[in-house]
């Protein structure tokens, strides 16, 4: 792999996330020789990847070269590889590219799309949990209506153009909003040749209400949004097969060739690790994020589950916990480097929010909860203030910008045709 040895700890960190990323940012390189290992070469923007899906942002306004963030940080080292095994009784990362020694290992490979076992589903949805996935998402949309034009098959237009999102968490009702901003701003002139008004949009919840981690106003006022952009909502509703066409459920069944998975996330730990996970497949961690059972093996973000009286079941994985793990765990290795003992974490909750399309959002603060226009323009405002650097702020801020002036989204481009699996019968 071609890293020097040298008379300093070795911390090898495993995924360019929030938590990875902040990690780096924050560890003291004079103390520590620092190792970024990614299969991608580029820090993804997660929150912003249904825009990408939805034709309203270009990719590479949520990326960023990940060698330009640590540019001139001395001590440091990337290397884009894949991470096939981890051997903690050797302290040895194996990758693609070769195997690398390490002193401290922080595991910060983030989450994956949890089809709970249904393999059709695995098959056959869109999930949207990287950029490739956007972009694939993104494609298929366009698809949709160029192949709608061309069928005399009124049922098969109707599958075309029905979009079943299964999830109504955060990014589902993201991905709801901007397909109902395309129905209603670009498609019918994009296509006037078709009836966009028989396009549908569900939205499928297993559980009892809309965003179910946010409070009951947040939940409400979504409902509320969603339904008057002519989004249908199905609450209580399980997902238990999808062939491709028509999509099972508990109580109805749903015809659509398109199927967007939102519905749940599971850890996505290296192999090797033979410890203790949750059900979401998280490594269970201590109050320092130390992985159980294992020296010098830490895991921050959403790969780890820290169990406390407040979150018996851990902290959400959402980019702000993320990010002060990181963060945290960073400063305390760097107090382990001077002689001090590691400081426990404490998650210093600061609001969640979702929107739900143009003037449409909702924001829960610990001191005060609301939506509409202000929350929209809230929303917009920290996440602009998130993306990496200011080229990507103000790329994105004209973009919303024109968007919002000219009711026009203008990456409306099949960047690679998607080939579906074949659907059977």
């Amino acid at each position: 792999m071609n890293i020097p040895d040298i008379d300093l700890p070795r911390i090898v960190v495993i995924g360019s996330g929030f938590a990875g990323l902040r990690f780096c940012k924050k560890i003291d390189s004079s103390k520590y020789q620092v190792v970024l290992l990614d299969k991608n070469n580029y820090h993804t923007f997660q929150p912003l990847l249904y825009q990408v899906a939805s034709s309203g942002l270009e990719p590479d306004s949520i990326v960023y070269p990940i060698r330009k963030i640590f540019k001139g940080k001395k001590n440091f080292y990337f290397r884009m590889a894949e991470t096939q095994n981890i051997d903690t009784d050797l302290q040895e990362v194996q990758t693609s590219i070769g195997n690398l020694h390490f002193d401290h290992l922080i595991i910060a490979t983030g989450a994956t799309s949890n089809f709970f076992g249904m393999a059709n589903i695995e098959k056959y949805a869109m999930p949207m949990k990287s950029l490739t996935e956007a972009l694939d998402l993104r494609s298929l949309i366009i698809q949709n209506f160029e192949e709608a034009l061309n069928t005399n098959d009124l049922k098969e237009r109707e599958r075309l153009m029905n979009f079943v999102i299964v999830g109504a968490g955060a990014t589902g009702v993201e991905v709801a909003g901007a397909l109902a901003e395309l129905k209603t701003q670009v498609l019918p002139q994009d296509y006037p040749d078709l009836d966009i008004r028989r396009m549908q949009i569900h939205i499928l919840e297993a559980g009892p209400k809309v965003l179910g981690n946010m409070s009951a106003h947040a939940s409400r006022k979504s409902a509320e949004y969603l339904k008057n952009r002519g989004i249908n909502i199905w609450l209580n509703t399980m997902v238990k097969d999808f062939d491709g066409k028509t999509v099972v459920c508990n109580n109805q069944n749903f015809e659509t060739n398109t199927l967007v998975w939102a519905a749940g996330i599971s850890g996505q730990s290296p192999k090797g690790l033979n410890v203790e996970k949750s059900r979401a497949s998280r490594l269970i961690t201590d109050d320092t994020n130390q992985v159980k059972g294992l020296d010098h093996v830490f895991a921050i973000g959403d790969i780890a589950q820290m169990n406390t009286d407040e979150n018996p079941n851990g902290h959400a994985m959402l980019a702000s916990v993320a990010e002060q793990q990181g963060s945290f765990l960073a400063k305390n290795l760097n107090r382990v480097a001077i002689g001090k003992e590691m400081k426990p974490f404490v998650y210093n909750d600061k609001g969640t929010m979702a929107t739900i399309g143009r003037n449409k959002a909702v924001v829960d603060l610990s001191f005060i909860k609301f939506g509409g226009f202000i929350g929209w323009l809230t929303w917009m405002f920290v996440h602009l203030m998130l993306l990496v650097d200011f080229r990507s702020r103000l790329v994105v801020f004209i973009n919303w910008v024109w968007s919002y002036i000219f009711y026009d989204k203008g990456t409306r481009i099949i960047m690679r045709k998607v080939n579906r699996p074949k659907v059977e019968g």
